[in-house]
């Protein structure tokens, strides 16, 4: 080697080592996915209406594109588009997530802020895992809404021993609905608690104690309060739950409406046959929107058979039967009791 080769060499030797940690400190690329789930039926009317004739129809139930980003410093955004069918045929487009999300490093809490997950339907809608049947109790009746503009912060500890949720929010919901909302603030908390481990080691596996409470007021005045406690066990082959919630609801002016408490029993439990992708499904959710009057108690059960077709693909056949502890109107004759063919496909 000549001696012009060698000083030519050396500073690029330099040049090379010294670069080296500064390559090493460069901030990861940002990570931005997209992905969906779609909730399509068939509903065959199993109980000809008084007045509304008989259903018998295909539909998408609703479809969710999800767009995730996870950047450096923790920081993670989410956008979730909501699109789902109305009047006519037609369908509504409207935003259910989005947000941004900080967990510092080495921090058991994510910190977030803009239109969040609430902190009780997220998470028993994981629990239950048949979203694609329809909504959960609270949901269905009008006593909570799974998302709302906000702020909260999440919490996991001991690998999901505890985990928990709190979040101060509009409490109207992302619907639109309602009104848009007053001064007025919800505060919303979830705890959850591992009581016995199973092979199922997520954030609602294994024997658990979870409560909720949530404190709000209406717009205008009135209260909106929720607490609920479940007891619950999930494993890889089964799950079990039983969930009792109260509410008060009381709608401004309040010296002309007197409070109006409620009470929500729901309990329901998958089996998943060993070795196979068919699940048997049962729910039951009995629903007293005033324990104070009489006659106006409504009964739900729901069973059916699910099959996992593939990862992305899941068919559930089930019967959801509405019962009225009072004589049902022509309206709600109609629609109580429903034959379904559903699935669920995610992209």
């Amino acid at each position: 080697m000549t001696l012009s080769h060698r000083w030519a060499v050396g500073p690029a030797l330099v040049f090379t080592v010294a670069a080296a940690p500064l390559a090493a400190q460069a901030p990861p690329a940002p990570q931005v996915t997209v992905g969906g789930v779609v909730y399509g039926q068939y509903l065959y009317q199993l109980k000809d209406s008084l007045g509304a004739g008989h259903q018998n129809q295909f539909s998408i139930q609703r479809a969710y594109v999800n767009v995730i980003g996870r950047f450096s410093g923790g920081v993670q955004t989410r956008v979730t588009a909501d699109i789902q069918p109305a009047a006519a045929g037609n369908q509504v487009f409207r935003l259910k997530y989005a947000y941004a999300g900080w967990t510092p490093s080495g921090s058991v809490l994510t910190y977030k802020l803009g239109l969040l997950h609430t902190p009780w339907l997220d998470w028993e809608e994981a629990l239950w895992e048949y979203r694609m049947q329809g909504t959960m109790a609270l949901d269905r009746n009008g006593y909570a809404t799974a998302a709302d503009f906000g702020a909260g912060i999440d919490g996991k500890w001991k690998d999901d021993q505890v985990n928990g949720q709190f979040t101060v929010v509009n409490g109207e919901g992302y619907s639109g609905s309602g009104p848009a909302g007053d001064k007025r603030k919800d505060v919303q908390a979830r705890v959850s608690v591992r009581l016995l481990d199973t092979d199922d080691n997520s954030r609602v596996g294994g024997l658990r104690l979870t409560g909720y409470a949530g404190l709000g007021k209406y717009t205008g005045g009135g209260d909106r309060n929720r607490f609920v406690g479940m007891l619950s066990y999930r494993s890889k082959q089964f799950t079990l739950a039983g969930e009792l919630a109260s509410t008060k609801d009381t709608i401004s002016p309040v010296n002309t409406n007197p409070d109006a408490t409620g009470r929500v029993i729901s309990g329901f439990g998958v089996l998943h046959f060993p070795k196979s992708a068919v699940a048997v499904i049962a729910r039951v959710d009995v629903v007293d929107p005033n324990t104070s009057a009489s006659g106006d108690r409504q009964t739900r059960v729901i069973g059916g058979l699910s099959y996992q077709v593939s990862p992305n693909l899941r068919v559930l056949a089930d019967v959801d039967n509405l019962s009225y502890q009072a004589t049902p109107t022509a309206a709600q004759d109609g629609t109580r009791s429903r034959g379904l063919l559903q699935m669920q496909f995610t992209f």
